[in-house]
């Protein structure tokens, strides 16, 4: 199977770089291939230019989508399965994520009449969250987290979808180093299980 995962962090030496870098690991056991989209190395423009925004506000298809879009788009389309993995901000992921769906999934690719994304086979989301799951799930975190990001921007783009949260990951939590070995044991099971 081939993946396309969407790396999203902006330092090189976080836990969630790990947790991406155990998940290559158990992909390569299962002899998995993949492609890469790092955001942040790739300084990935993710504010929306004038004219892509008229093209999407005003349902203009015959505007043509910018040269980093389309390459985006053919990495999709190449593709068997989709992995995004990025750390929590404020519930939500980090705005260079946010602002790769706004320009990536466009009209006629990701939605509209005949849109060209293939329904791909399986989704999978890996977050590094701060807080435990046991807040998430008390404050209605989690399950927007969820809802937001699986079902409105994953949708019905793939067959298959899942999120994996790794709990406790901020710097302070005590549990922050216990947890470690799991976490990256759980990502790379991820990986060899896909």
């Amino acid at each position: 199977m081939k993946i396309f995962i969407v790396y999203c962090h902006p330092c090189d030496d976080s836990l969630t770089r790990c947790i991406r870098d155990n998940f290559i690991l158990g992909l390569e056991s299962a002899n998995h291939s993949y492609i890469i989209s790092d955001l942040y190395k790739m300084n990935f423009r993710t504010d929306m230019s004038e004219s892509e925004y008229r093209r999407e506000a005003f349902y203009r298809p015959e505007i043509s989508v910018p040269a980093d879009v389309s390459a985006e788009h053919e990495k999709i389309n190449s593709s068997d399965a989709i992995v995004f993995i990025y750390p929590l901000f404020w519930s939500e992921a980090p705005a260079k994520l946010v602002g790769w769906f706004d320009r990536v999934w466009t009209l006629g690719f990701a939605y509209g009449e005949n849109r060209k994304m293939k329904k791909l086979e399986k989704a999978l989301v890996l977050v590094s969250a701060g807080n435990t799951h046991e807040y998430f799930e008390q404050t209605g975190i989690g399950t927007a987290i969820r809802k937001v990001f699986l079902e409105d921007r994953l949708f019905d783009r793939v067959k298959q979808k899942e999120m994996i949260v790794f709990e406790a990951t901020s710097r302070e939590k005590e549990d922050r180093e216990k947890n470690r070995d799991r976490h990256l044991k759980l990502a790379f099971d991820a990986g060899a299980g896909f």
